[in-house]
C-alpha cells in the first residue's frame, strides 16, 4: 500500500465510524475546520515517542476522522449539551475570570450554576475531565476507550487553541466584524496551512494538567485580542468593495455553511499583518495535544500497548510510518485531504 493511500485499516471501530462520518459530513461548520482538526490530531500522533507512537498509528485513520465527531455532535445529531464543552466565554465570566474561576473540573461542575456552564461554556474543564478518563482508559489498556477519548480530546484542546474559543466576540459580533470566525480558522488556514511547519517536536510530560490546561487558556486569550484588533484595523483601512469576494451581482460569495468568502487579498494582508499568529496557535493545538496523549499514558504507568494489537499490523505499518516520519521532520504531513470549507477559483500557489 503506498504511502498516498493513508494508513492500512484494520479495526472494526474506524470502518463503523467512516460510515457515520460520510453520511453527516454535509451542512454545518467545523471548529478549526475540518482541515485543522485533521492535521492536528494526526501530526499529534507522529508527535508521540515510542513505544506509544506506534500504537497511535496503527489507528491514525480514526484518530484522524475522529477528530470532527464532537462537531457532528453538535451540528448533525443537535446534542444541545455539547455545545458548551467547545468554548469558554471568559468575559462573560467575569473581568478576572482567569483568577476567580475554579480550576479544576470537579469544583467547577460541582458549584458552579449549570446554566452558566452552558451558556458562558465549560472548554477547559471538559479537557480535563477528559484527561482523567484518557489516563484511565490508559491504566485499563481499555483500546476502544483510549481512542475515542483522545481523538476526542484533540479536537477540544484545538479549540482551545483557536483564540475566538475562549472570548464571548466570538465572530466579531459585539464589534462589527462577523464572519472573522471561519475567515481564521477555516478560509485562512486553508489557504496557508500547508506553509507552516507542523513539527513541533517530541512531546512533552505535563507534570500538571490543571496548571498547564489554564496556562493555554490564557495565552489563547491574549491572542484573541491580537486578532480582533488586527481585523479591526485592516477593515478600517482596507478598500470595503475589496473586502469580500463578490458575484456578479455584487453580493458577498458564501460557502456550503452560510460563511462568506472574504478576498484573496484581504485574507493575504491579514495574514502578513498577523505576523505569523496561525501559525503559532495550530502549532501550539498540536503541542499541547501530543503533550496530553503522552501525560495520560506516562501517568498511568507507561502501560504495554504491543499487545492490544496484532503484531502483524504494527510491523505493516512501521513503512509508512518511517516515510511519514521523514516528511514530519521537515513539517509536513501527508496529503490528509479533507473536505474543504471554502473551495479556491484560483491557481495561486498559497493554496497548493
Amino acid at each position: 500500500m503506498s504511502l498516498n493511500k493513508s494508513f492500512v485499516k484494520r479495526n472494526q471501530l474506524k470502518k463503523l465510524f467512516l460510515g457515520v462520518a460520510l453520511c453527516c459530513s454535509a451542512g454545518f461548520v467545523w471548529a478549526w475546520g475540518s482541515w485543522g482538526h485533521h492535521y492536528i490530531n494526526h501530526a499529534a500522533i507522529l508527535a508521540l515517542p515510542e513505544p506509544v507512537r506506534s500504537f497511535f498509528y496503527n489507528h491514525a485513520d480514526f484518530v484522524t476522522e475522529e477528530s470532527v465527531v464532537p462537531d457532528i455532535r453538535k451540528y448533525t445529531i443537535g446534542d444541545k449539551a455539547e455545545f458548551p464543552r467547545h468554548y469558554i466565554d471568559l468575559e462573560d465570566y467575569g473581568a478576572n475570570a482567569l483568577q476567580t474561576l475554579p480550576k479544576d473540573y470537579q469544583t467547577a461542575f460541582a458549584t458552579m450554576n449549570k446554566d452558566s456552564l452552558s451558556k458562558k461554556g465549560s472548554l477547559p474543564w471538559t479537557i480535563e475531565e477528559l484527561q482523567d478518563k484518557l489516563t484511565d482508559a490508559f491504566r485499563k489498556k481499555s483500546k476502544n476507550e483510549i481512542l475515542f477519548i483522545a481523538a476526542t480530546m484533540g479536537h477540544y484542546i484545538g479549540d482551545a487553541n483557536m483564540p475566538l474559543h475562549t472570548s464571548s466576540n466570538h465572530n466579531g459580533q459585539l464589534t462589527n466584524q462577523k464572519g472573522i470566525h471561519a475567515l481564521f480558522e477555516g478560509e485562512m488556514l486553508e489557504m496557508f496551512g500547508k506553509t507552516i511547519n507542523l513539527n513541533t517536536g517530541s512531546a512533552p510530560y505535563f507534570k500538571d494538567i490543571n496548571q498547564t490546561t489554564w496556562r493555554m487558556i490564557a495565552a489563547t486569550h491574549a491572542a484573541a485580542d491580537t486578532l480582533l484588533k488586527a481585523d479591526a484595523d485592516l477593515r478600517a483601512t482596507f478598500p470595503k468593495r475589496n473586502i469580500y469576494r463578490l458575484d456578479s451581482t455584487d453580493k458577498v460569495v458564501k460557502n456550503q455553511y452560510g460563511d462568506w468568502y472574504f478576498s484573496d487579498d484581504y485574507v493575504k494582508t491579514l495574514h502578513q499583518n498577523l505576523n505569523g499568529l496561525l501559525e503559532r496557535r495550530l502549532r501550539a493545538a498540536i503541542y499541547y495535544t501530543s503533550g496530553y496523549w503522552y501525560t495520560a499514558w506516562v501517568n498511568a504507568g507507561k502501560p504495554d500497548l504491543s499487545d492490544l494489537d496484532d503484531a502483524s499490523i504494527t510491523k505493516i505499518n512501521q513503512k509508512n510510518l518511517k516515510q511519514e516520519l521523514k516528511l514530519w521532520q521537515k513539517g509536513k504531513l501527508i496529503n490528509l485531504k479533507p473536505v474543504p470549507e471554502f473551495k479556491w477559483v484560483n491557481t495561486d500557489s498559497a493554496h497548493d
